[in-house]
C-alpha cells in the first residue's frame, strides 16, 4: 500500500509539475504570436489526445510522466506544409520573444511555487517544536553548550517555531560558514544564546541528516513498555498477550522502554523470546516467536503489537503556523526566494566539491518523499511540490544544451554576435547536453539505489 501511495503521489506531484512548466512556454507562445503544434506532459505514445482551437493544437497525455513538452511551428523540425503563415514560426520571432517564450518554463515553476507556499500556510505548517532530547558526546552541539531541554527559539534573525523551520535556518547558517548564534530557552525557562561552530562545510554537507552531524537529537516522548492494539493473527496474538500487558524482561534482560523493547525484538527475526510481562498486577511468562520482515536489505524480528500512549503527549510539543492570505502571500514569496537562493548555494557547493554528490536525490527518492508528505497531509504535500518545483526551474536554467537554460545561453551568444549560432554548434552542444543529462539521471538513479540497499 505505501508503494502504490508513493507512486500515486509521485505521479499527481511530476503531472502538476510538468504541467506548469510547459504551460508557462505554451502560454507566452501564444501571446507572442507564435503557433504551438502540440502540448505534450509525458513523453512516448499518447494515452489520451485531444484537437482544438483555432490552430488545431494537440493537447496530449503521454505514457512516461517525467516530462513533457510544448511544439511551436519551427522551419528547423522539418518540412512545413503548404499554406502556413511563417510568420508565426518560432523561429522567426525575434531574439526577445524567443527568450521569453523559454524562460517562461521556468519561471511559472517559480510562480507556481509561490502559490504553493501561499497555500500551505494559509491551512497551516505542523510540526514538533525544535525541543533538544539528547545531545552526543565530543559534538560540536556539546561544544556549543547545548542541553537536553533547550528550545530553538531563534537562529541569527530566523525564528524557528518548528523542527523544519530549525533545520532550514541552520542550513542557511552552513552555506554561510563561520559561527551561528542560536538563541534558545532552556529547561528552566531562562533565555541563552549557544553559538554553533559551523566552518566546517564540507562535512556538515555530507550525506546525511544536518542535525546528526551537529551532534543533536530532537526530544522524544519516553512510552512504557506497555502493549496497545494488537495485530489480527499476529505473533503478539498468538502467544495470547493482551492490550494492556506490561514486558518488564525478554530473555531475562530488563526492559524500561518500548524503544528498549523494540531493539530487542527487531534482532531476533524468526526466533523465541521468553518474556516476562505485568498484566492486572500478576506477573506471568509467555513464549511469543517473533515473524520476520525485510527491510533496508536486512532481517528483522516484529511481534504485532502497538505502544499504548497517550497523545497528548505529543500535542503539548506540537507547534502550527498559519497567517492570513495577504500575509501567506508575502510569506509564500520570501520562502520561494529563500529556498531558490538557498538550492542555488548547495548546488554551487556541489560544483566546488564542498557538498556530497550523494546529495543529489532520483525519481525513487522523489516518489518515496511524494508518498510520505501525501500521507502526512495537504499542507506537508504543499510544501513538497513548492520545492520540487524550484529545483525543476533551476534545473531547466542550467546552461546545458537540451534545456532551457542552454537556449537561453545560445541566444545570448546571438545578441552578442549580432546573428544566431550555427546549426552544426546547436547539433554538438545536443550531443553534449545528452551525454550531461545521462551522467546526471545515472547518479541520481545510482544514489536511489544506494539508499535502498541501505
Amino acid at each position: 500500500m505505501t508503494i502504490l501511495i508513493s507512486i500515486a503521489a509521485f505521479i499527481v506531484a511530476i503531472g502538476v509539475l510538468v504541467t506548469v512548466h510547459e504551460y508557462g512556454h505554451y502560454w507566452v507562445a501564444r501571446r507572442m504570436g507564435v503557433k504551438v503544434l502540440r502540448f505534450s506532459v509525458g513523453f512516448g505514445r499518447p494515452l489520451w489526445k485531444r484537437v482544438a482551437g483555432e490552430d488545431r493544437t494537440e493537447y496530449v497525455v503521454a505514457t512516461i510522466p517525467l516530462g513533457g513538452y510544448v511544439r511551436m511551428l519551427d522551419e528547423r523540425d522539418g518540412d512545413i506544409p503548404p499554406g502556413e503563415d511563417m510568420s508565426r514560426a518560432f523561429n522567426r520571432q525575434p531574439v526577445g520573444k524567443r527568450i521569453a517564450i523559454v524562460a517562461a518554463g521556468p519561471a511559472f515553476n517559480f510562480l507556481f511555487a509561490a502559490l504553493a507556499y501561499w497555500l500551505m500556510f494559509m491551512v497551516g505548517v505542523s510540526g514538533m517544536k525544535p525541543v533538544v532530547g539528547e545531545v552526543a558526546t565530543t559534538s560540536l552541539a556539546a561544544e556549543a553548550g547545548f542541553q537536553a531541554g533547550d528550545r530553538l527559539v531563534r537562529v541569527g534573525d530566523s525564528e524557528t517555531p518548528t523542527w523544519e523551520l530549525a533545520s532550514l535556518a541552520l542550513l542557511e547558517r552552513v552555506l554561510e560558514g563561520g559561527e551561528a548564534a542560536v538563541h534558545v530557552e532552556t529547561h528552566d525557562g531562562r533565555s541563552a544564546v549557544r553559538w554553533l561552530d559551523l566552518s566546517d562545510t564540507r562535512s556538515l554537507l555530507d550525506e546525511g541528516q544536518l542535525l546528526d552531524k551537529l551532534g543533536i537529537r530532537p526530544w522524544r516522548p519516553r512510552f512504557d513498555p506497555v502493549l496497545g492494539d494488537l495485530v489480527s493473527g499476529g505473533p503478539a496474538e498468538r502467544a495470547g498477550l493482551q492490550k494492556g500487558d506490561r514486558i518488564l524482561r525478554s530473555d531475562g534482560q530488563p526492559v524500561e522502554t518500548w524503544q528498549e523493547w523494540v531493539a530487542m525484538v527487531q534482532a531476533r527475526p524468526g526466533e523465541t523470546l521468553r518474556l516476562e510481562i505485568e498484566r492486572d498486577g500478576r506477573r506471568l511468562e509467555v513464549d511469543v516467536r517473533t515473524d520476520v520482515r525485510e527491510e533496508n536489505g536486512r532481517r528483522i524480528g516484529m511481534v504485532g503489537a502497538h505502544v499504548d500512549f497517550d497523545p497528548a503527549q505529543f500535542d503539548e510539543m506540537r507547534a502550527t503556523v498559519r497567517h492570513g492570505p495577504v500575509e501567506s502571500l508575502g510569506r509564500g514569496v520570501v520562502r520561494t526566494w529563500d529556498m531558490t537562493a538557498m538550492t542555488l548555494r548547495v548546488l554551487w557547493r556541489l560544483v566546488m566539491g564542498d557538498a556530497s554528490v550523494k546529495n543529489i536525490a532520483g525519481p525513487v527518492t522523489i516518489a518515496e518523499y511524494a508518498g510520505v508528505t501525501a500521507v502526512i497531509g495537504l499542507s506537508a504535500f504543499l510544501g513538497f511540490l513548492a520545492i520540487v518545483s524550484i529545483s525543476l526551474g533551476i534545473i531547466n536554467l542550467l546552461p546545458i544544451p537540451m534545456l532551457d537554460g542552454g537556449h537561453l545561453m545560445y541566444y545570448l551568444v546571438e545578441i552578442v554576435k549580432g546573428s544566431p549560432v550555427s546549426a552544426y554548434v546547436e547539433a554538438v552542444g545536443q550531443r553534449v547536453g545528452i551525454v550531461m543529462i545521462a551522467l546526471l539521471m545515472t547518479l541520481a538513479f545510482y544514489n536511489d539505489i544506494m539508499r535502498l540497499l541501505g
